[in-house]
């Protein structure tokens, strides 16, 4: 079985992902995403870190780069190219291009029926502050990226406005929240073949709870409200695996509000002692594979 693994070599996932192939006789090939080649009308047809990607049967996908529009969107095509061809890609460049925009995933919860905060995507200033007034207390977030970086939580008028005039310049896309109070406090739950196979909380010192912003990770077993709610948003973007982030309300209420295709895990295994990689391999790759 060849099986390639996207993402830099230096990388703990990249690595973590080797090591549990390895655990199966299978010796993965690290590719960089971004040194990706296409041909048309050439063999091979894919290839990247000078690794012919033709002939895989497998591909883990641990990382799609930014760069420009262009950049970006060759990446996953290549993605989309490889699936064609046959070779299976996890995960799929379908579930990858709806998890990195929070607007579509935000949307397809929602019409999944799965609780999720409400949200207004605009593209002027005018329509941000509209959504501001009527929402009142809200996250202001990038449409693309993770960690929390960049999000902004804004009470204040004055702030929303020059919070959108600032915005504006980037030419930004104007993703307005509903904030959500949860103490501090939210949980992330990592879903494998429509399993939950961990979960932790993440209790920081502000509204934002992420690992990369200093939050704390404690292990915690979902009820079957919240396995209920992670099962079916990772089936909402067509994962096979995800992170999925969420929120209780002070009155008992819970709300996805993100599903991580490339999520990462590193904080989750040191908390639950769960090893995340070979859970994921043994999962893709039946017991009786080579």
């Amino acid at each position: 079985m060849k099986a390639c693994v996207l993402g830099p070599q230096d990388n703990w996932h990249v690595r973590e992902l080797a090591r549990a192939l390895a655990t199966r006789r299978i010796t993965a090939t690290v590719v960089e995403t971004s040194t990706l080649l296409a041909r048309v009308g050439g063999v091979p047809a894919l290839s990247g870190s000078g690794i012919a990607l033709d002939d895989a049967d497998l591909v883990l996908v641990r990382s799609v780069p930014g760069g420009s529009l262009e950049q970006v969107i060759f990446r996953v095509d290549a993605l989309h190219v490889l699936e064609a061809m046959g070779v299976r890609v996890i995960n799929p460049p379908r579930s990858i291009e709806r998890t990195v925009d929070k607007f579509l995933t935000s949307k397809l919860l929602e019409m999944r029926g799965i609780p999720t905060p409400r949200t207004v995507v605009a593209q002027s200033v005018n329509e941000a502050m509209d959504a501001f007034h009527a929402m009142g207390d809200v996250v202001v977030k990038p449409l693309f990226g993770g960690q929390g970086v960049g999000m902004v939580r804004v009470a204040d008028p004055d702030l929303a406005w020059r919070t959108f005039k600032a915005l504006k310049v980037g030419r930004a896309i104007y993703y307005v929240q509903e904030f959500i109070p949860h103490g501090h406090e939210d949980v992330r739950v990592l879903v494998i073949a429509g399993t939950v196979v961990a979960g932790i909380t993440r209790s920081g010192s502000s509204w934002k709870t992420n690992l990369a912003q200093g939050a704390v990770a404690r292990p915690w077993m979902p009820d079957p409200v919240v396995a209920g709610l992670s099962v079916q948003a990772t089936a909402a973007v067509e994962a096979v695996y995800a992170g999925v982030d969420l929120l209780r309300h002070p009155d008992g209420r819970w709300y996805v509000v993100e599903v991580n295709g490339i999520p990462g895990w590193q904080g989750l295994q040191a908390a639950t002692h769960v090893n995340v990689a070979q859970t994921l391999v043994d999962a893709l790759i039946p017991a009786a594979t080579p």
